[in-house]
């Protein structure tokens, strides 16, 4: 996937107080799921004749979500509607193209597939872009966000990112970060040394639980999300390092929809040239991802 003051009063045991209550924010199933509309974003009639009948004809777009990646997707205390900025800000986009959106919780690594089969119309779930992705769907880019590393307050066990061999990390399941630490531990077994224990949680939530547990003794994701995770725990956790391989992240819509990926794309510029864009992202604290230019498809450095 591969989240800051916000607008929502959201205190920080209702995120991260305990290993529990983080776990039930992951554990929604497949059947919940909340809708909303952009209030006050202005329907753009030729964007909207853009959006394929089959997504227009009951005016709502389906969307399967990650809801454990707070400040992008996450459960709000009701443990039901799904808030973040990247909530705030696709509602804004479908407005522009005349829908109502219907956020459907599911896990991360089922909602691509879930998009090339039908079952959601568009995945909108801190997707990093990259070339794997795009042989299977279209990628709208619409932000940015690097990977980041975590550990507990004072780094206790003197975690290194770059020389973490033997050590236990934990990381969400099917994110670009599995890909990272995996490349990390091969060069730790490559050049003799012990391998990293790399534990995969089903939801970010669940590996944040572990490192304030201790049971893993740092973790990496999104840039945002580190932050977020962070300012949340009531300084139980400091950021390790620096951000790096920053990549946008992309809306999922099926491949053959390419009509409809570019009036999304343009739903972007829109929100970008009125304003909504930068408010919805300074809402979140998360003004530092903005691009300029959301593309189908983009070109990687």
């Amino acid at each position: 996937m591969s989240r800051s003051t916000l607008r929502v009063g959201l205190v920080a045991a209702a995120v991260l107080a305990t290993a529990a209550s983080l776990t039930a924010c992951g554990s929604s199933s497949e059947g919940e799921s909340s809708s909303s509309s952009g209030a006050g974003t202005s329907v753009d009639a030729a964007l909207a004749a853009k959006v394929p009948d089959a997504i227009k004809s009951d005016g709502k777009i389906v969307i399967g979500v990650d809801a454990t990646y707070a400040p992008n997707e996450f459960l709000d205390t009701d443990g039901q509607t799904v808030i973040g900025f990247n909530i705030d800000l696709f509602d804004a986009v479908a407005a522009k193209l005349g829908l109502q959106t219907e956020w459907v919780p599911a896990p991360f690594a089922n909602i691509i597939p879930s998009v090339q089969s039908g079952k959601y119309e568009i995945g909108v779930s801190s997707f990093t872009v990259n070339e794997e992705r795009m042989q299977i769907v279209n990628m709208v880019s619409y932000f940015s966000a690097g990977t980041q590393w975590a550990t507990q307050k004072g780094n206790p066990n003197s975690v290194d990112p770059d020389a973490a061999c033997g050590l236990k990390v934990a990381v969400q399941k099917a994110t670009v970060q599995v890909d990272d630490v995996e490349a990390r531990s091969k060069a730790c077994t490559d050049a003799g040394k012990s391998a990293i224990t790399i534990d995969q949680y089903q939801g970010q939530d669940q590996a944040t639980a572990s490192v304030v547990s201790g049971k893993d003794v740092a973790m990496l994701a999104d840039s945002p999300i580190i932050a977020y995770a962070v300012k949340q725990t009531n300084d139980q956790l400091e950021l390790l390092g620096d951000i790096y391989d920053s990549a946008p992240y992309g809306y999922a819509i099926q491949k053959e929809q390419t009509d409809f990926a570019q009036a999304v794309a343009d739903a972007v510029k829109a929100l970008i040239a009125d304003g909504t864009y930068k408010s919805v992202l300074d809402e979140w604290g998360v003004s530092q991802g903005a691009i300029t230019d959301p593309t189908v498809n983009p070109t990687l450095g």
